[in-house]
């Protein structure tokens, strides 16, 4: 614990739903819920319009939709919060060069190590410019807590939202903490939380006084001893600056269950593309490949095959997952299928298996190919640690483009390829420039055409194979001038 309300914790409010607001103008006050769109679809995040309905993220889209039936739902953009995000942690790296980030909207600073604050009243001020300039820059708000532990200071912005600042004063800290939840603490679920509740333990206050060896005999001696430090506000945590990626993966929930095999030896190939193209954007090669495979009862198998050395090659990465795929029984149907790469490294061994291919195209037999070992049943795969990686779009939402074979657009009885565009996605059209996908059916896609920082734009209809249509990249929230985008 420190003496001073040093370290920072920055929480962007709503931060996808507020990119999308931010982005589309005709979206700006009004509610918005972001997430999967398919029947098993989950909301990541909404809008505080849209949680006066009671939506909120991890609930299914479906359900959200019942509550807010006038909300617009849209597919997640990555590629447009990660811009957000890079700007953002770029502001606070500029107070100090100890920032931890937690995910792509919030982190952790240490303003003394940077030399920005060393009191109350300048980290205070600290915190103001902070808020102040990311509106600024990119239109969005953030709310900030400011305390003496990193505890704390999570605990301060979160009852700061939205769009605002708590600074706790060191020497506070029980009498703050006492009347609240014991489920603001970290590490307490619902299940810990319902465990103490049938204790009568329902408040932090509670929870200090029941002391600690009580809470030792409920829940274990980590945790009890933990909680019970917690309780009394103390925690020493350092700010670390950087967390090492662990493991790069990919994940997709299916609609429907997927029953043919070769239908899911496809899906396996994709994601295992997909997983190497995102190992390949983070600089990092890795040498346990990991098949998760979640069958039609929820249960879940994860099966890893490790190499001789790391790699970032896709044929080598497919033909892992190809083997690891072989060992699964997916019969009754497959809901959900994953590729991770584990064992990262910062640079990339010849592998194996391209000297066998090298070999065999030159007709060279005398290279043998030999079999990573194959690790037992593990528990579900625990994924990058926060600010390590990214969420896959809930319900997975893949992409937002497709084509299904076999259908045919409106008068062309012949069939062909359809295309379908999800909501939320960009577009470009030939005549009316860019837009987004305001939603689509029975061969026609409707697109409002406007962007960041204009008015409020047209909405028009068009066949969903209309030729002067295209899928397009986000447009930049953040304009040349380090403004929104005019």
């Amino acid at each position: 614990m420190r003496s001073a309300p040093t370290i920072l914790h920055l929480d962007m409010d709503a931060f996808y739903a507020s990119a999308e607001q931010a982005s589309k103008p005709s979206l700006r006050g009004k509610a918005v819920i972001v997430g999967g769109l398919g029947p098993r679809g989950v909301v990541a995040t909404a809008s505080y319009e849209a949680r006066r309905f009671g939506v909120h993220s991890a609930m299914p889209m479906a359900q959200a939709r019942r509550l807010c039936p006038n909300g617009a739902c849209l597919i997640p953009r990555f590629t447009l919060y990660r811009e957000v995000s890079e700007l953002v942690m770029g502001m606070l790296r500029a107070l100090s060069p100890l920032v931890e980030p937690l995910s792509l909207d919030e982190a952790f600073v240490d303003l003394e190590a940077g030399g920005a604050a060393f009191d109350a009243a300048g980290a205070r001020a600290v915190g103001e410019r902070l808020r102040a300039d990311i509106t600024a820059a990119t239109g969005l708000s953030g709310s900030v807590g400011l305390a003496g532990s990193k505890m704390l200071a999570k605990v301060a912005s979160e009852e700061a939202k939205p769009d605002g600042l708590l600074l706790i004063e060191p020497g506070t800290e029980r009498e703050l903490l006492a009347p609240m939840s014991v489920r603001t603490l970290p590490g307490v679920g619902p299940a810990t939380g319902e465990h103490l509740r049938r204790a009568g333990i329902t408040t932090v206050g509670e929870l200090a006084e029941a002391g600690e060896d009580e809470l030792v005999r409920m829940v274990g001696k980590a945790h009890g001893a933990g909680l019970y430090r917690m309780a009394l506000g103390l925690d020493d945590r350092p700010v670390v600056a950087e967390r090492d990626a662990k493991s790069v993966s990919v994940e997709d929930t299916f609609d429907v269950d997927l029953h043919d095999r070769v239908r899911i030896r496809n899906e396996v190939q994709r994601l295992a593309d997909r997983c190497v193209g995102r190992l390949r954007a983070s600089g990092h090669s890795g040498r346990t490949i990991v098949l998760k495979v979640r069958r039609y009862d929820f249960s879940t198998l994860t099966r890893s095959e490790t190499l001789r050395g790391p790699t970032d090659d896709p044929a080598v990465v497919r033909e892992a997952a190809a083997r690891l795929l072989e060992g699964v029984d997916t019969t009754g149907g497959v809901r959900l299928l994953g590729v991770g790469v584990t064992g990262l490294a910062d640079y990339t061994q010849e592998d194996l298996f391209a000297q066998v291919r090298a070999a065999e195209a030159d007709g060279d037999p005398g290279v043998a190919q030999e079999s990573g070992t194959v690790a037992p049943d593990g528990a579900e795969r625990v994924d990058v640690p926060s600010g390590a990686g990214e969420v896959e779009a809930p319900g997975g939402a893949a992409g937002a483009v497709g084509s299904v074979e076999g259908g045919g657009a409106p008068g062309d009885p012949g069939g062909g390829v359809v295309r379908y565009w999800a909501a939320g996605s960009d577009v470009r059209h030939a005549v009316y420039g860019p837009g987004w996908v305001q939603g689509s059916g029975v061969g026609r896609v409707t697109v409002r055409f406007e962007r960041p920082g204009s008015a409020p734009g047209r909405a028009r209809t068009f066949r969903v194979d209309d030729p002067e249509l295209e899928p397009s990249d986000p447009l930049p929230l953040v304009g040349p001038a380090g403004g929104v985008s005019a």
